[in-house]
């Protein structure tokens, strides 16, 4: 049976520390702790003097002081490393946990879970192929010296970054190495940390290369593991669970976090935040507790991208660029189709193609598959699509040779209409409203990954009526926006109510829309 070294890294809060301590040694696993040397002395000696007469804890031969970014945060990992190797000879794992980290699973299934494979968990990817690096810099990381920490002394880490780059003093990277990138909260095997530290010791050149890169946490361990370790035995996954905000900072758990954190595919969970004294109870309690069945659903990511995005103005991170000089055409007519079914706008577009002679075209900025003409490249990818909306617009009304044309979009994007009503075109916009069932909105929800199958009934529960007021929004958005030529066909309205609309819309008389709508099964789910 799997038994746990954790390796905790903490500089606050010496009660927390106690308590985690005890928690995860309870169940018969081992704890190694590093406690930053800029917290006051008195701190450490509280917790030392706690955990005194637990034989499972240990504590890191050094204290140093730790800098975000610094090659301190991997020394101090070190350390403790070191010391829990050395004190705990039947530790089979070494797990790497903060003070802010908390158990989300029970320790039984958390040995089951380690015990199942013989294998690393490490995210473990390619520095220069993969796209783990979003945004800012990548292999100036490297091939500079950085000695200054960019957080506290800024001025003279991008001086010093500056001065490296105009006087061309570029380095190489090990021969022998190739530079992995991952999260820094992993869990390894006892012969993976025993060849770990034993390179180390024996190339003392790769250490020095590694003490002045930038971020060196994220490369280190996941460079040495993929190094030393065969590939079959890694698998490239923190099993820690964490996410990230649209501004780069660590999302934090409350206590309306239980059931989320429960049904993800995840043995631990961080930032707990330190005001989530319930949940921390609750998660303190279920860690000692036997015989749980855990339903995972693993939503938790989709879910918060679609939670945090309630109530932003247009429902995106930040303003975008539209090509605002150019137009598609003043004797143009551009006619939107809005429908969140995506299917029943798509049963309409072929009633139109059936009665009409206007070219349609679906879904093409919200689904990859949309069929499209070979436009030159343009039409390849959604970015491309969306990032030169009027361009691809006016190469379809080019390609059909005409100056009407009907596109679907899904009506979250408000962004594009505004922009197209926005063009010296004729814009015209009818929305197709649906009535949307519980049954039919939680279908979405798993369809789009915000709802897993097996997401318990209570939380699925308290997110069907946000999905539900999301829909909602998005229809009284097009409303508010008192767009011209807008139009509504209704679900819930007979055949001669809707035939007006969409005349109207077409242009058509009234017999010609009614034809239209004489289709069966249009709002079949």
């Amino acid at each position: 049976m799997a038994k746990i070294a954790f390796i905790l890294l903490c500089h606050k809060d010496p009660e927390a520390v106690i308590a985690q301590a005890r928690r995860l040694t309870a169940a018969g696993d081992y704890i190694a702790i590093h406690f930053d040397a800029s917290a006051e002395a008195a701190q450490f000696e509280k917790i030392r003097t706690a955990l005194a007469e637990n034989s499972n804890v240990c504590f890191a031969r050094k204290r140093i002081r730790c800098g975000w970014a610094e090659w301190s945060l991997v020394q101090a990992t070190l350390y403790a490393v070191e010391a829990a190797e050395t004190a705990f000879p039947r530790a089979t794992h070494f797990y790497m946990v903060s003070g802010d980290c908390m158990p989300i699973k029970s320790a039984e299934f958390v040995h089951d879970f380690l015990d199942r494979d013989d294998v690393d968990y490490i995210e473990s990817f390619d520095f220069f192929e993969s796209d783990w690096i979003k945004i800012g810099m990548k292999e100036d990381r490297l091939i500079y010296r950085h000695y200054f920490n960019e957080r506290t002394r800024k001025k003279l880490f991008y001086a010093s970054y500056e001065l490296q780059k105009k006087l061309r003093l570029k380095r190489e990277i090990p021969a022998d190495i190739k530079v992995m990138i991952g999260s820094q909260w992993w869990c390894l095997r006892r012969r993976s940390i025993e060849a770990m530290l034993a390179f180390c010791r024996e190339r003392p050149d790769v250490i020095r290369f590694f003490r002045s890169t930038w971020i060196p946490d994220e490369t280190f361990f996941q460079t040495l593991v993929r190094h030393l370790i065969p590939e079959g035995e890694i698998k490239s996954r923190t099993p820690t669970f964490l996410m990230f905000n649209d501004y780069g900072m660590p999302v934090n758990f409350y206590n309306d976090s239980y059931d989320l954190l429960l049904s993800q595919d995840f043995l631990f969970a961080r930032k707990i935040s330190p005001e989530a004294r319930e949940l921390k109870r609750r998660l303190g309690a279920l860690f000692a507790t036997e015989g749980v069945d855990f339903q995972i659903s693993n939503e938790g990511r989709s879910l918060y991208r679609f939670l945090s995005g309630q109530g932003r103005v247009g429902r995106r991170y930040a303003p975008r660029f539209w090509e605002t000089e150019s137009t598609l055409g003043r004797q143009r007519e551009l006619m939107i189709v809005s429908c969140k079914k995506w299917h029943v706008a798509k049963r309409f577009l072929e009633q139109l193609r059936r009665h009409t002679d206007i070219p349609v075209v679906e879904y093409l900025f919200d689904e990859e598959s949309c069929a499209l003409p070979d436009l030159g490249g343009i039409q390849r990818s959604l970015g491309k699509r969306t990032r030169h909306r009027r361009a691809m617009m006016r190469m379809l009304f080019d390609y059909y040779d005409s100056d009407r044309l009907i596109i679907c979009l899904d009506p979250d994007n408000m962004d594009l209409l505004r922009d197209f009503y926005a063009d010296r075109s004729r814009t015209k916009l009818l929305e197709i409203e649906c009535v949307f069932s519980d049954e039919y909105l939680l279908g979405h929800a798993r369809r789009v990954g915000l709802a897993g199958e097996r997401m318990p009934s209570e939380t699925l529960a308290r997110l069907l009526p946000t999905i539900r007021g999301d829909v909602i929004h998005e229809s009284d958005q097009m409303r508010d926006a008192e767009f011209e030529h807008f139009y509504v066909l209704r679900e819930t309205a007979g055949q001669g109510e809707n035939s007006l609309p969409v005349a109207r819309f077409l242009d058509i008389p009234e017999e010609r829309a009614a034809e239209i709508l004489s289709a069966d099964h249009l709002f079949s789910d």
